[in-house]
């Protein structure tokens, strides 16, 4: 075998033998059950954790603190260097997603959570040393908290700690995704809507709405405001039919009010002002995105009938060489339905093109330059349309002719594909301009509402009340989008109570750890107890010494938890992990560090082991000298 670069002889045979012992022990493994394989796994996890245990116990105190400083010195180091690989990752986009890319972002945040829980176990000697020389209730309660002549005592204790501390931990991580749910699904609401909108009841919209728009913009505390035109329609390609949400934007004033023209990924906005600009894209432009954030790319379009097609003058950009487009993918056909791979002629003699079937010649010919449409990306992959490519629209209500009430149909041509990050939206919603959407829903210049955006989106009722003042003699009714999404966020923040109170009973149930322990240790120090009783300590001092002593392995636990967590939470935030788009509709794990709630559960973890600490305390204050020293 090599070693290294090195040959070094084997026994014969070596090799087989070992292979052989692995697939008896796979074969061993696969035929276990499941409770067989967790009853190995948790064994094995004992071992290590047993012979930890022992290997630090064997160190001493001196070679644990060595290696403590080792460990978090290590990870402080590790921290940096992950961090300047992290920040030199690629900014992912669509659905890019790399699984080390993600490991790495990870593992820096671990390190850095490390490193924090390393720097306060090694500043706890110096928090004790602090509090014994801060009088006699706080060096009998430090000396108790370091006391290691009672191995079973002091085992207890750590677990305490221990228990507050992930108690803690995860309530702030918990209530910090969460949290961070809750603000994405919000600011994404807010990105497709405006704050305020302003409608009928009734169905066909209103007129006399510039009017209506110069007004709703001179509202105080109103930013921004655009008129919409909103209406269902049937989408239809050559492959799937789906519904739609059809709306009718002005294209100007939409960016205002709406992340519409931010959220487009794959096409152009402006293709919806100019659709003719459709009929000739460049070859090398992204016209969808496949699995993996992989590029569809046009390509180049046939040059041996130019004549057919004045657009379509030969180039060097139209060679093949400059198209990426892998054979047999979606994007191997253009959006007019060409092959957007053609083999570059060779340089020599002009040869004279064949005669082309009429039928060709209906296809060769220029295309019309329907209008723009911009649609969401789960939309475009049921209908499976790529920028260019045509869709037909059916509406609800159609003309009358001879034949009854015919549906009005019209062509349309994919102008953009959007990205929201909310399903609903992008499964359903399509754009066109204000003009179209009038014309093709027969309102003949009406429009179905006013959007309006505030300065404080938080702060929206009061300007929600004066546009009702104002636009209420009108017949118009005024909603915001905390009235429209009330159910929603009351749910969302009915779910962080329910989830903030079950968390709360996982840190009362790590007190009980605490109750136990100063039971025990009130029976081994009775001695002591009766002692400093009889040379005067009063029962409240003995009751303060107890209660000083659970509060500050309460504290421990619980400024291990609330800090540790916010650092987790720190580090997932600012290293941005990411999440695989096509399993979770979110392109990473939205964190949001709210001060308020971490003080507030660092409130609730100190008064619960505070609380903890009356019972102890309490039968410690209550024992006489004569009981702890009868039989001594």
């Amino acid at each position: 075998m090599t070693v290294f670069g090195l040959t070094a002889l084997a026994p014969p045979g070596s090799s087989a033998q070992a292979a052989t012992w692995s697939a008896k022990a796979a074969k061993a493994w696969f035929a276990l059950g499941f409770g067989a394989k967790v009853g190995v796994i948790a064994l094995l996890v004992f071992l290590l954790l047993w012979a930890i245990v022992k290997g630090l116990g064997r160190l001493g105190r001196s070679g644990r603190r060595s290696l403590l400083v080792g460990g978090t010195a290590l990870c402080v180091l590790a921290t940096i260097v992950l961090g300047v690989i992290v920040a030199r990752l690629p900014e992912p986009v669509g659905t890019y997603f790399v699984l080390w890319h993600q490991l790495v972002r990870v593992g820096a945040a671990a390190s850095a959570t490390l490193a924090v829980l390393g720097s306060l176990a090694l500043g706890l000697p110096w928090m004790l040393d602090r509090l014994e020389a801060r009088g006699a209730l706080g060096f009998v309660a430090a000396r108790h908290v370091r006391a290691t002549k009672s191995g079973f005592l002091t085992i207890i204790s750590v677990l305490s700690i221990a228990g507050v501390a992930v108690s803690c931990l995860a309530l702030v991580v918990v209530i910090s995704v969460m949290g961070g749910f809750g603000a994405d699904l919000k600011r994404k609401i807010l990105g497709n809507n405006a704050h305020i909108s302003l409608d009928r009841d009734n169905v066909g919209g209103f007129g006399d709405w510039d009017r209506a728009l110069d007004e709703a913009r001179r509202v105080p505390g109103v930013k921004a405001a655009s008129p919409m035109v909103s209406g269902e329609a049937m989408a239809s390609s050559t492959s799937n039919t789906a519904g739609v949400i059809l709306r009718g934007i002005d294209p100007d004033t939409v960016g205002q009010v709406m992340d519409l023209i931010k959220n487009v990924e794959v096409g152009d906005f402006e293709f919806l002002r100019h659709p003719e600009g459709l009929l000739n894209l460049p070859p090398d432009m992204v016209i969808g995105l496949g699995p993996g954030g992989f590029a569809y790319r046009k390509g180049p379009s046939y040059s041996e009938h130019a004549d057919l097609i004045p657009s379509a003058k030969p180039s060097s950009s139209d060679l093949p060489a400059t198209s990426a487009v892998p054979s047999g993918s979606p994007s191997a056909l253009s959006a007019g339905g060409e092959p957007a791979a053609a083999v570059a002629p060779k340089p020599g003699p002009a040869i004279p093109s064949p005669p082309l079937d009429d039928d060709v010649k209906d296809i060769l010919r220029p295309k019309d330059a329907f209008p723009g449409l911009i649609v969401g990306r789960e939309l475009a992959k049921s209908l499976h349309v790529l920028v260019g490519d045509e869709v037909s629209l059916v509406a609800p209500l159609g003309d009358l002719g001879p034949m009854g009430v015919m549906p009005r149909t019209r062509r349309f041509r994919i102008a953009g594909i959007f990205y929201s990050g909310m399903y609903e939206y992008d499964a359903s919603h399509v754009y066109v301009t204000l003009e179209t959407a009038q014309e093709f829903l027969d309102l003949a210049g009406r429009i179905t509402s006013i959007e309006s955006t505030v300065v404080d989106a938080e702060n929206v009722r009061p300007v929600a009340a004066r546009m009702v003042d104002v636009f209420q003699a009108r017949g118009l009714r005024v909603r915001d989008w905390q009235e429209l999404n009330k159910s929603l966020f009351s749910a969302l923040k009915l779910e962080k109570i329910a989830t903030f109170i079950i968390l709360v009973l996982a840190i009362i149930v790590a007190c009980f750890c605490i109750i136990c322990t100063l039971l025990l240790m009130v029976t081994e120090k009775s001695k002591e107890i009766a002692i400093i009783k009889a040379l005067g300590a009063s029962d409240r001092m003995v009751l303060g010494i107890f209660m000083l002593e659970g509060s500050v392995i309460g504290a421990m636990g619980t400024s291990f938890g609330v800090i540790t967590g916010w650092v987790m939470c720190e580090g997932l935030k600012r290293f941005g992990v990411r999440l695989d788009p096509e399993v979770y509709y979110v392109d990473r794990l939205p964190i949001e560090v709210n001060p308020s709630d971490y003080a507030l559960i660092a409130f609730f973890g100190l008064a619960i082991t505070v609380a903890a600490t009356l019972y102890p305390a309490y039968s410690a204050s209550r024992l006489r000298p004569v009981d702890g020293i009868r039989y001594e």
